[in-house]
């Protein structure tokens, strides 16, 4: 960064274009998902699919002949949302109907439509097919499938109980028209189109009022407020080997001249030799470290060319992923970028500091004295070359996505290449049989050492 003042004008311009729109009343654009007027922050846990419900301890609901004909209409055309109809026993839901309303039908009926309904709102990927997945899908919560089946029963419209624990990010919807326009033939895309529909089902519904959403495959960060992407960053992301994770995290603050504290895998592969082969060197690059061996501790100092750069977003989660400014700004121009150890580095990070405290401010945003007031309290900071923490009155939801086909922000969509190999065990899953998929709930995967 030349200048910490590099970037106050632009994102000033940007917000006084950008949050007169903001400051509107809250009702969700056309194409864009509804959110709750308190989105809560998401946290770093994991959650895994629903299991098969258990045994009935009580008489299932009662299905009429219409209302399961509507659901197994739902089934036969659930290929158009990405999903698998013989996943559902079509077949034996039509023998069901041919023998008339019961208990069998009951029965039947209730479990498919909670099969269908939970992998419409959860997703059919097992936890253990997506690959280094570490979102808290808070779904379940919100849209429970007990109240699902009941208002479906009850209003007699399956289609659209089912429709409503859809995900409703417009890359959805854009995903679903390709889908449609795809031929029969070309089952490679459609392989492919498949696994993007269903990562948007690992998240929640909704990601919030104002949240900041990153695609990895694109190395791409954007903000995003009542449904408007309003600014977008190039980012470099994790090496194949130090992979960035899928996850959310609560953005809650910024901290200027971060310290880095290394993980003990950068320390025995990379910084450890350095220390013992030539520790002038390794001081002159700011290390500082304690111990011997295996018991060694390292600590880059904030400096001009500290790993972090001047700037982090304070997320806090077990696998210390976070987003950061970076001294070499030079790889930004390339593609792809993938040169981390797994944190997300950020084009413009300054920028992206002073527009995040803007979005969660008690300030009127369309003051530009508020605005700039704000900009110059975070310039202030830089310039006086310590650590410190600017914490946010409210946290932004943060969610690192992982979509080889999406939008980009745009309307049509486009094709990123699968930096990861990740969309191959998705499309082996999707080639099993649902059935053989069901698993106990699968636990968290231990927490990634702190990265950058």
């Amino acid at each position: 960064m030349s200048s910490p003042l590099y970037a106050l004008s632009s994102v000033i311009a940007l917000l006084a274009t950008s949050m007169a729109v903001a400051q509107q009343s809250p009702v969700p654009l056309p194409n864009s998902a509804p959110v709750p007027a308190t989105p809560a922050a998401p946290a770093p846990a994991v959650q895994a699919p629903e299991a098969a419900p258990a045994a009935e301890t009580a008489p299932a609901p009662y299905w009429t002949q219409a209302d399961a004909t509507q659901l197994l209409n739902a089934i036969q055309s659930i290929g158009k949302k990405g999903l698998i109809p013989s996943d559902y026993e079509p077949t034996a839901l039509k023998a069901a109907l041919a023998a008339g309303e019961g208990e069998a039908l009951n029965n039947l009926a209730t479990r498919l439509f909670t099969a269908l309904a939970t992998d419409l709102r959860d997703g059919r990927t097992p936890v253990s097919a997506r690959g280094e997945w570490y979102v808290n899908d808070t779904d379940a919560q919100t849209l429970p499938l007990d109240i699902a089946l009941a208002v479906a029963l009850e209003s007699h419209d399956i289609d659209g109980a089912l429709a409503r624990l859809e995900p409703k990010h417009p890359d959805y919807a854009a995903l679903k028209a390709e889908l449609a326009r795809t031929p029969a033939t070309a089952t490679s895309r459609i392989a492919l189109l498949r696994t993007n529909l269903d990562r948007w089902r690992w998240l929640p519904q909704s990601l919030g009022l104002k949240h900041v959403l990153a695609n990895v495959p694109e190395y791409m960060v954007r903000v995003n407020t009542y449904g408007r992407n309003i600014a977008a960053y190039r980012i470099i992301v994790g090496k194949f080997d130090t992979q960035t994770p899928m996850l959310s995290a609560a953005a809650t603050g910024i901290v200027v001249h971060p310290p880095w504290v290394l993980p003990q895998s950068i320390i025995r592969q990379e910084v450890g030799p350095l220390i013992a082969r030539d520790p002038a060197t390794a001081r002159a690059r700011g290390y500082v470290w304690t111990g011997t061996g295996k018991s060694l501790s390292v600590v880059q100092k904030p400096g001009p060319m500290a790993a972090l750069g001047q700037l982090k977003i304070d997320m806090p989660n077990p696998h210390a992923i976070f987003l950061h400014d970076t001294p070499n700004k030079t790889l930004f121009a390339n593609n792809p970028r993938a040169y981390s150890h797994g944190c997300l580095r950020t084009e413009r990070a300054f920028e992206l500091g002073i527009l995040l405290s803007l979005l969660q401010s008690g300030e009127q945003l369309n003051d530009d004295a508020a605005r700039e007031r704000i900009a110059t309290n975070l310039v202030d900071m830089i310039r006086a070359g310590d650590t410190a923490k600017a914490p946010f009155k409210e946290s932004i939801p943060v969610f690192i996505g992982y979509f080889t086909v999406a939008t980009a922000g745009g309307a049509a969509l486009q094709t990123f290449p699968d930096l990861y190999k990740r969309d191959a065990a998705v499309i082996a899953s999707f080639a099993k049989k649902r059935s053989d998929l069901l698993t106990p709930p699968i636990t968290a995967a231990a927490p990634l050492s702190p990265a950058s």
